[in-house]
């Protein structure tokens, strides 16, 4: 058994927020250069279930880990297509047409709904700051849109990122029964491998819309193809993979709290690479902070049984509340 191990446990969340934070921006610079979200879901797809298949099957015990029953089928496609495919496909459907800070921020909403779940699905018992945060997170985001002068952001961006909340949250409760069954490793593979279909299907129904032809031009000054394998394997697997490591060291909650970094870095390294159009006002960094607050007081308002862990680690993207999700 692993002796837990606080610091490095921080420094491994702290690791995989830096990288999932310049994962934003790569992500965006794709985006602009003419790839879709759904081509970038897909590419993202392929590239972390073929390295996670050589993974599977290097460590042991083997490729005999990706066994899997009739009865565990159901489970796993749906937590791979909500937290691996849809997930991020929002996501980078919001950050095409949002600042990156503001797109996370709204994903970051999904802690909030699981809380809920928590309460009225599930009947858990929840302490009173759960509704304390929730008004908190909820004036936040108010302020992040800047209601009070009609919304002022992208609908379709915002429609994007508050749908990468919902499915956020699902991946959440899907997860949190898949690993008491599978290791992480192997649950993270079928999840990207269920991923890659939805992604090859959905563009053969979309008779393949768009070109690959922006993978050999460059965006800021860099080759397309090499910010697509930062989005890979920077973005995705290593980060993936501290994220899982970390859950070792730490409890849940405290992961998803430290991993709050992630937004506050995001927002800033897209405004130095990418510029003025990624700033934030200070109503809107207000709001951010609100959200963040009620995020992290409704992650601590669940009453969870001891030693018993109420979500997985992230995939991808973003960890929230206890882990996060696909960027």
């Amino acid at each position: 058994m692993t002796t837990p191990r606080p610091a490095l446990g921080v420094a491994m969340v702290l690791g995989s927020g830096a990288l999932f934070a310049v994962n934003g921006t790569v992500s965006k610079l794709v985006l602009r250069a003419g790839l879709n979200a759904q081509q970038l879901t897909l590419l993202r797809a392929l590239g972390a279930v073929t390295i996670l298949l050589l993974l599977s099957v290097a460590l042991r015990p083997g490729a005999r880990r990706l066994r899997v029953t009739t009865r565990q089928l159901p489970l796993l496609i749906g937590y791979g297509l909500t937290g691996f495919f849809l997930v991020p496909m929002l996501y980078f459907v919001a950050i095409s047409r949002l600042p990156v800070g503001i797109g996370l921020l709204f994903e970051y909403s999904a802690p909030l709904l699981v809380a809920l779940w928590a309460r009225f699905g599930q009947r858990h018992r929840v302490r009173p700051r759960l509704w304390v945060g929730l008004a908190l997170s909820l004036v936040g985001l108010g302020c992040v849109a800047e209601v009070w002068g009609g919304l002022r952001l992208d609908g379709l961006g915002v429609l994007a990122g508050v749908g990468a909340a919902v499915f956020l949250a699902g991946y959440y409760v899907l997860g949190a029964r898949g690993v008491q069954g599978r290791d992480t490793l192997s649950l993270c593979t079928w999840a990207f491998g269920g991923s890659a279909v939805a992604g090859l299907l959905t563009r053969a129904v979309t008779a393949g819309t768009g070109g690959w032809e922006p993978l050999t031009g460059r965006a800021g000054g860099v080759p397309v193809a090499l910010l697509c394998a930062y989005v890979v394997v920077l973005g995705s697997v290593v980060p993936y993979l501290l994220v899982a490591g970390a859950m070792r060291h730490l409890p849940a909650t405290s992961v998803g709290i430290v991993g709050m970094v992630e937004p506050v870095l995001a927002a800033a390294v897209a405004w130095v690479v990418i510029g003025a159009g990624e700033a934030l006002n200070v109503a809107q960094l207000g709001g951010g902070a609100l959200v963040l607050l009620g995020v992290v007081l409704a992650e601590t308002a669940r009453a969870a049984p001891p030693g018993r862990q109420t979500v997985p680690p992230a995939p991808d993207a973003v960890v929230t509340g206890a882990a996060a999700a696909g960027r």
